[in-house]
């Protein structure tokens, strides 16, 4: 990625993820980095953070995710980045 882009990001967060506030954390870092999106519950026990905006932004955001710094407890982090599709607003918990 180029840096300067504007880029969407899509985590899966694993471990004690649920029932611990980390959609409304993953919501307010996202809004304090510029990034719209969302953080969903997943059925599996994941939370699955989808977020667009400024590449370096989307990098940070990540970095927190990976981070002992969330609620809960994160045992592993993956993602995948994409071209963003445009037309969000806003960060929602899904």
């Amino acid at each position: 990625m180029i840096q300067g882009e504007q880029a969407r990001l899509t985590a899966w967060v694993e471990g004690r993820v649920q029932g611990v506030g980390f959609r409304w954390w993953a919501r307010a870092r996202a809004l304090e980095l510029g990034l719209a999106g969302w953080a969903e519950n997943l059925e599996d026990g994941r939370v699955r953070v989808v977020a667009e905006g400024a590449e370096a932004s989307c990098i940070e955001l990540l970095a927190l995710l990976e981070s002992s710094e969330t609620p809960g407890r994160v045992v592993r982090v993956t993602h995948r980045w994409d071209d963003p599709h445009g037309g969000l607003s806003g960060f929602a918990e899904r």
